[in-house]
């Protein structure tokens, strides 16, 4: 029987990861649940503990990053559903405004992706940068409210109003979990 003098080391390491990913998960349940959606907060960003760490500033990236591909990937698949025939010419032509709508909306998700990234040096630059990001994601919750709006009132009742008001409501939740994960972020530097 010989022991390995690693396996000590091993197991501090396993175990300090085990901590870590602890901390870095509990971070992301503590911040999100200062959001309107946190249950919806926890299990978009939790697979991302790792990167995000206990770093308010990735969080909200992180949580940008998600909305981002979220509404990338609806934009995507309602471009698709306009163009099947057998839609009422209402419904086509809410799905293309709603299209554009969400192209709006990932532009100015991206937009404020940038922005974060991009280096501050002085409070006054950073309060500048936090302020065009705010901005720019409420203007994004606006374009997605305003596409679930196109899908109002008794002649669009169906199955193509249902899934697209679905899909939209969670950009807009997750649009909204990110709004209040940035200005977490912003007040802890006033």
């Amino acid at each position: 029987f010989t022991t390995n003098p690693n396996s000590q080391h091993n197991l501090i390491t396993i175990h300090t990861l085990k901590n870590l990913s602890t901390t870095n998960t509990e971070f992301i349940r503590t911040s999100c649940s200062a959001t309107t959606y946190p249950k919806l907060c926890y299990n978009s960003l939790a697979v991302h503990a790792t990167k995000i760490q206990t770093s308010a500033k990735l969080l909200a990236t992180t949580a940008l990053d998600v909305t981002l591909a979220s509404a990338k990937s609806t934009s995507a698949a309602m471009l698709k559903l306009s163009r099947t025939h057998g839609l009422a010419p209402r419904q086509s032509a809410a799905m293309l405004d709603c299209v554009e709508e969400l192209g709006d909306s990932v532009d100015q998700i991206r937009q404020s992706i940038d922005e974060l990234a991009g280096a501050r040096t002085s409070p006054a630059e950073f309060q500048m940068m936090i302020s065009d990001v705010q901005t720019w994601v409420s203007a994004a919750l606006t374009d997605e409210t305003t596409c679930s709006d196109g899908f109002a009132g008794k002649e669009m009742a169906g199955e193509v109003k249902t899934a697209v008001r679905g899909r939209i409501e969670k950009i807009a939740h997750l649009t909204s979990n990110a709004l209040a994960l940035i200005n977490a972020y912003a007040a802890l530097h006033n």
